[in-house]
């Protein structure tokens, strides 16, 4: 059941979005506190690839599925 405040109704993300936001947000810690080198994620741009993560789950949460 959707949370309704004003016009914006929040729903849960689904697991596939939530899947690859997870992904996203582990490797930019493992690449910039455990030093792990992936070939994706520039060290510089971790926060860049952070922020996508976010983003991702927000839009899972704000967007109704179909």
């Amino acid at each position: 059941m959707p949370y309704a405040r004003g016009r914006y109704a929040l729903t849960a993300p689904s697991i596939v979005i939530f899947v690859i936001s997870a992904v996203f947000a582990i490797a930019a810690f493992l690449v910039r506190y455990a030093g792990i080198s992936l070939p994706i994620i520039n060290p510089g741009r971790v926060f860049d690839v952070l922020a996508i993560a976010y983003v991702l789950l927000l839009a899972g949460v704000l967007f109704r599925r179909a």
